[in-house]
């Protein structure tokens, strides 16, 4: 699994890091994002940091775990209980089994999407309590690692597995990326971290875009709210090919 990955932050000067964070183990084909919940900026919390420790401690974790067999519930579970910072903040790990499958454990609205053959083919469900308000793992959630939904899914050489978090997932949507896909279709110069490039800067346009029909608004429509345009946003999107 060959891996790259885009992360651009809102613009914040006190927070400079955003509030997104990822890892990418090459050695144990596994990935992992977590977007830290906003609301605690208005406590004077940086909403980041959490994200950036569960992340941390999720590759230490990893370190425990074979590739090919590696348990992404239990890695979620290790780092939640070894993060000890203020905050909150969703979740995804996938990883790549030796049985030709992604097994993944994902808690609220980040996720991925897998393509084969510039088809669109699986997206990870969200989980919230209710609109815009995603299951969380952190200091005053109710919400454990044993609620995440988990499970494994087929793959073929060649699929591309778009992960990231609401950032990128609340403002581009499927046949876009496929698009993207087609641009770049036989250039053997695009590398997986130009398709995350290209996928990432297309949701970042789309964000700041008033007219454009987000995938936010959509779901903010049929949820009885109104937003229009795209929804600003950290944007983390990782892209990976499997070999």
């Amino acid at each position: 699994m060959n891996a790259g990955g885009f992360y651009i932050e809102k613009d914040n000067q006190e927070r400079p890091e955003g509030e997104d964070s990822h890892f990418i183990c090459k050695e144990k084909q596994t990935i992992g994002v977590a977007d830290g919940v906003g609301g605690w900026e208005r406590k004077g919390i940086d909403a980041g940091e959490y994200a950036r420790q569960l992340m941390a401690n999720s590759a230490i974790a990893l370190q425990h775990e074979h590739k090919g067999s590696v348990n992404p519930g239990r890695v979620l579970e290790e780092a939640y209980l070894n993060t000890s910072v203020q905050g909150s903040s969703t979740a995804c790990i996938i990883t790549l089994s030796t049985n030709n499958c992604l097994h993944y454990v994902n808690l609220g609205d980040s996720g991925f999407m897998l393509f084969r053959d510039k088809k669109y083919i699986y997206k990870s469900p969200v989980q919230q309590h209710e609109f815009n308000r995603p299951y969380q793992l952190g200091t005053c959630s109710s919400d454990m690692p044993c609620i995440a939904y988990e499970e494994k899914i087929g793959v073929q050489a060649g699929d591309i597995v778009v992960v990231g978090s609401d950032g990128l997932l609340d403002n581009i949507y499927p046949y876009e990326i496929i698009k993207i896909l087609e641009q770049t279709d036989g250039d053997n110069e695009t590398s997986v971290e130009d398709l995350a490039w290209a996928i990432g800067d297309c949701a970042l346009f789309n964000s700041i875009d008033e007219d454009y029909h987000s995938p936010f608004a959509r779901d903010a429509q049929r949820a009885g709210y109104l937003h229009t345009g795209g929804k600003y946003d950290d944007i983390t999107a990782i892209v990976c090919q499997i070999e």
